[in-house]
């Protein structure tokens, strides 16, 4: 009877284990305040280098030419794969060497990476690419 017991015990305390673990990659998630200063935000034309379609956010990383000749390399989150797949977005919609337009908000510690909120495209359409939820300014209506 003790051996069933102990058994069924470490049963339990291993499920409760798996489980606990389960939930610390939910917990680890960020908000947009924590990375990012809705008081610092950025609009430039940019090359497209690589689009990361990876969860739990796509990034953009692309190349901005700064007005004295430089190259600056960005990476922008936005919103998660699924949603821009929704949004007519997939990883090949922007292949590396397209120019588009982007606006967002920088980095709190002020690296060049951005939450980014619109993307326009070569073609003028302008599609949001924010997340939505993480505390990022709202989308103009």
């Amino acid at each position: 009877m003790r051996a069933k017991r102990a058994a069924a015990m470490t049963v339990v305390t291993g499920v409760s284990l798996l489980l606990l673990l389960a939930v610390v990659p939910v917990r680890a998630h960020h908000a947009f305040s924590a990375e990012f200063d809705a008081n610092k935000p950025v609009k430039f034309r940019a090359t497209v280098t690589k689009i990361e379609f990876i969860n739990p956010h796509t990034w953009f990383h692309v190349d901005v030419k700064m007005p004295d000749g430089t190259v600056q390399n960005w990476a922008i989150e936005a919103g998660t794969p699924n949603v821009l797949f929704r949004r007519g977005l997939s990883k090949n919609s922007l292949p590396a060497g397209t120019e588009i337009s982007i606006d967002g908000y920088q980095a709190k510690d002020g690296s060049h990476r951005a939450n980014g909120r619109d993307l326009t495209l070569p073609d003028g359409r302008t599609l949001f690419v924010g997340s939505s939820g993480t505390g990022a300014p709202e989308e103009p209506k």
